[in-house]
Formats: structure tokens, C-alpha cells, sequence
């Protein structure tokens, strides 16, 4: 078969053979598999990085134990916009969970507040989510990852919470890492995962070559029961991962991102228009949203902060590698492809890209409480901290440094 293009079209790809083949396939509607698409452009991003490292009236500690490794935390923020929970393990995504409190979004924290038993016993990365029954009874479930699926549930805002409890005959890797209520009736909740063959069942797959799989599950009773997960992509050349889910403004479709985790593309994104019942073919992000686990809140303005650790394909470099960093930009971006309007440096992470596995609120003057693990401090472990920052502030301190 012969193809013949617009001059104007062959002007514009003929950079590369490779990006020929795949705006001449585009055109002509044959399907080709993922891993057989364009390779992602070259980067790194070209908007404006703005450095937060040292702004320390920005950052509060959470906690920090000498020669103790405390990592990957997330939070909740509840309806009085004061009160935030944040659960972290002892370790290198798995450990003992424990348990903190800010009484005023962030400022200060507790001391380590006492935990169920079975917390100890914790195999994963704990992830927390505000979740509503049908009769709007409020809880806030808590998962625990690799198999089996574990979660806890207090009702009393973290007062008191139950036990780890077994979810179902199933796992996976950072299990419940997200978290969206649905439209399709009240009590409804979507959760997004990944797998590698390794946690899903009791017994690794032992599959070769190593697949990722996404996963999502649902439940109708305000997160108390959930169904047996459903894959939604699988791929043993592209490792999608770690989803992060973010609304459209309208309310009308769901996006989410997703870390590559075999370093040779750039992250990813896919979206929903039917309350996660079926999605779009991944599609790569750009160099500025490439990295692991986005966590994302809007702005009052309407525009995206979006928290993650950069992380970049073996092609290229990024200025910021291993970093704690931030995006800011528009769903439209998102949808669109486009860049974004700037990142944020929030921490120079001081060990390989061992840091960010974030918690990001919002508050309703526009403060983001963001908050994360990492090696603050050469030749120190980890520990937890908490940045405050409105992005209007992050945008004066960008002038002022001009």
C-alpha cells in the first residue's frame, strides 16, 4: 500500500523514519499496538522550574527518628479543613504503620498516636481515603498492600479504628493507591491499582516476561466491600503504574496518570468518560509530567497542582532527577498534551529517587499541604515532611528571583 501526505505534512515529520510510520498509520486508521508508537520527545521540559529546596518558612516536619528509615506517607484532610490524618510506614514501603494528627492543616503534628495490633503486621505502602455510604455516613478506610488486601475503617474520624481486615482473595502493589467517588449512585467508589504478576494471588504468577497489570475494583456501600478487581491494560514492554485519578472541572470525565516503570517512555495517561467503566489507549504525557505516583488538587483559580517524584526514560535527563517536584497547569493541558505553565522544585532529594510518595490537600484559600518522605539530609534516612504554599506565593518568590 502506498501513501501519499500533504507536503506540508511531510515537512513537519520528517524528523525522524520512526515518526513517520506513526502519523502515516495514525492517518490511515490501522491499529498498532501500544509499544510500537512514536518514541516520546526528546527532553527535557522547556516551561519554567521554580526551586523551593530552600524555603524553610515552606517546610514543617512531620517526623524523624535518627537511624530510622520513615517513608511513603499519605493523608486525609476532613470537612473542617483544619483536621488532617497521615499514616506512614517504618520502612521501605512496608513496616509498621504509624499514625499522626494536625489539628490545623499541617502546621504541627502530634506525637505518634496509638494503633491497632494488627497495623504492625503491615506489608505495604498504608493509603487513606474519606469515603460516604449512601445514607452519608462518613468513614475513612485505610488499605494495606501485596496479598492479601488488607484494610482498616474507623467511623469517628480516626479516633478509634478497627483492625486490618482481609478486602477479598486478591492483592496487589500499593493497593487502593486511588480513590473517586462515582455518579453512578451514592455510596459508589472506584479504586485503581497495579500488579506485577508478583502479589495479586497467593502465589506469585512466575509469568515471563513480567507483565504490569491496572486494575480497577468498585464498591456500592461507601468502601466497605469491594469487587474482584478487573483489568483495564496490560503490557510486559510498558509498565504502567501507580495510578493517580483527577477529575475534569466539569465533572464529566476522569483522567488518570500513570508512572512507566520500565524507564523507556515517558509517563503516561488515560481517561474515562463513563465513570471508569471503559478507557481510553494510554497516550504519553510530557517531559514536565514524567515521574512516579501524581497526586493532584485543584487550585481555587481552577488550575492543577500536581505532586510527584521525577523520574525520566533512559533518553533523557531531567534537571530535577529524583527530586520531589510539582506541576502546575490545566486539565486542558492534561487532555490536550501540552506542557503546562511551570514546575515546582519542592525538595533537592539527597539519595538516588528514593522520595514522594505524596499526600496533597488543598485548603479553601488556596494553601496545598503537601506532604512526603525523602533524604532530606546526605547521609541521613528518611523522614517525613509537610510543605504549606500557595501558588501565588511560589509565583512571587519566582519574580522576586528574576
Amino acid at each position: 500500500m502506498i501513501f501519499l501526505l500533504p507536503e506540508w505534512l511531510c515537512h513537519r515529520y520528517k524528523q525522524s523514519m520512526l515518526r513517520d510510520l506513526f502519523y502515516l498509520l495514525a492517518l490511515s486508521s490501522i491499529s498498532i499496538p501500544l509499544a510500537a508508537q512514536q518514541a516520546p520527545a526528546p527532553g527535557p521540559f522547556t516551561i519554567p522550574l521554580i526551586d523551593l529546596d530552600q524555603e524553610s518558612s515552606m517546610q514543617i516536619i512531620v517526623d524523624k527518628e535518627e537511624g530510622q528509615y520513615l517513608g511513603h506517607p499519605t493523608t486525609v484532610l476532613l470537612e473542617d479543613n483544619k483536621t488532617m490524618l497521615c499514616v506512614y510506614p517504618k520502612g521501605h514501603g512496608r513496616g509498621g504503620i504509624v499514625y499522626k494528627r494536625s489539628a490545623d492543616a499541617g502546621l504541627t503534628w502530634s506525637d505518634r498516636l496509638p494503633t491497632p495490633k494488627s497495623w504492625a503486621t503491615s506489608k505495604e505502602v498504608p493509603t487513606l481515603h474519606r469515603v460516604l455510604d449512601a445514607s452519608g455516613k462518613k468513614r475513612i478506610i485505610m488499605f494495606s498492600g501485596l496479598y492479601p488486601a488488607r484494610m482498616a475503617i474507623t467511623e469517628d474520624d480516626g479516633k478509634n479504628w478497627s483492625e486490618l481486615n482481609q478486602v477479598g482473595n486478591w492483592g496487589g502493589i500499593v493497593v487502593m493507591g486511588c480513590v473517586t467517588s462515582l455518579k453512578t449512585g451514592p455510596g459508589h467508589y472506584m479504586a485503581m491499582f497495579h500488579d506485577d504478576g508478583r502479589f495479586f494471588s497467593e502465589k506469585p504468577s512466575g509469568e515471563k516476561p513480567r507483565t504490569f497489570r491496572l486494575y480497577k475494583t468498585f464498591s456500592k456501600d461507601g468502601g466497605l466491600t469491594w469487587s474482584f478487581p478487573e483489568v483495564i491494560y496490560k503490557n510486559h514492554e510498558i509498565h504502567l503504574c501507580e495510578p493517580g485519578i483527577i477529575r475534569s472541572p466539569d465533572g464529566k470525565q476522569l483522567a488518570v496518570l500513570l508512572r512507566e516503570n520500565a524507564r523507556v517512555r515517558n509517563s503516561f495517561i488515560i481517561f474515562s468518560d463513563n465513570e471508569g467503566k471503559s478507557w481510553s489507549e494510554p497516550r504519553e504525557l510530557p517531559a514536565s509530567l514524567t515521574g512516579d505516583r501524581h497526586t493532584g488538587q485543584y487550585a481555587p483559580d481552577g488550575r492543577l497542582f500536581i505532586s510527584f517524584r521525577d523520574r525520566h526514560p533512559k533518553s533523557w535527563t531531567s534537571p530535577t532527577s529524583g527530586d520531589w517536584v510539582g506541576w502546575v497547569g490545566t486539565y486542558e493541558d492534561l487532555v490536550s498534551g501540552s506542557e503546562g505553565q511551570y514546575r515546582i522544585r519542592l525538595k533537592d532529594n539527597k539519595k538516588g529517587a528514593d522520595c514522594a510518595y505524596p499526600g496533597v490537600e488543598v485548603l479553601p484559600d488556596g494553601t496545598f499541604v503537601t506532604t512526603t518522605y525523602g533524604h532530606w539530609e546526605a547521609g541521613q534516612e528518611p523522614y517525613i515532611l509537610c510543605m504549606r504554599f500557595t501558588l501565588e506565593e511560589v509565583e512571587a518568590l519566582s519574580k522576586k528571583s528574576q
